[in-house]
């Protein structure tokens, strides 16, 4: 009987995780007081699955993540009326800028917070299909009952996840 080489049994590197082992969970966070750039790096870090010990960079082994009340968000300091989202028209001259006040007063208040984890997620192809397991709603409504998703409470992982409006709320 041989025995094994001691480089064999001693390797620190982790086998790379295959698109058909990957075990997707449903994650289901409410965005109530939580502040923006926070919950979006943690969204972007789960979509991603960095917090897996199976993390492989270029296969897609993030959860699938559901976020209610993303029209209750929260910017810390005066970003609420002092940052500017652009976008370009395509046309000469063409450039627009709006805040996050606007954008979370209009149609579609969820759009804040899937930009923000979108800038967060690597660019390309695996990027665009890490985004589609990604469902945002701006109410508490949402149709991925029947998934089971469990509560991830972003609240209590920081205390600065929050922002208190009124100081006496502690």
């Amino acid at each position: 009987m041989s025995r094994p080489s001691p480089t064999r049994a001693l390797t620190r590197t982790t086998a790379p995780a295959k698109p058909a082992e990957v075990e997707k969970k449903w994650l289901l966070i409410d965005a109530e007081g939580l502040v923006v750039g926070r919950l979006a790096s943690i969204i972007a870090n789960r979509l991603r699955g960095k917090h897996k010990a199976s993390f492989t960079p270029h296969v897609d082994c993030g959860d699938n993540v559901i976020v209610i009340n993303a029209g209750k968000v929260r910017f810390t300091g005066n970003k609420l009326q002092d940052k500017r989202y652009y976008r370009h028209t395509g046309h000469p001259g063409g450039i627009k800028e709006i805040s996050p006040a606007k954008v979370l007063e209009g149609k579609f208040p969820e759009r804040v917070l899937i930009k923000a984890v979108e800038r967060m997620v690597p660019r390309g192809p695996l990027g665009r299909q890490q985004m589609r397991n990604l469902r945002v709603f701006g109410g508490t409504d949402h149709p991925h009952e029947a998934q089971n998703p469990e509560l991830l409470d972003i609240a209590a992982m920081n205390r600065k996840n929050t922002t208190l409006t009124d100081k006496g709320a502690e």
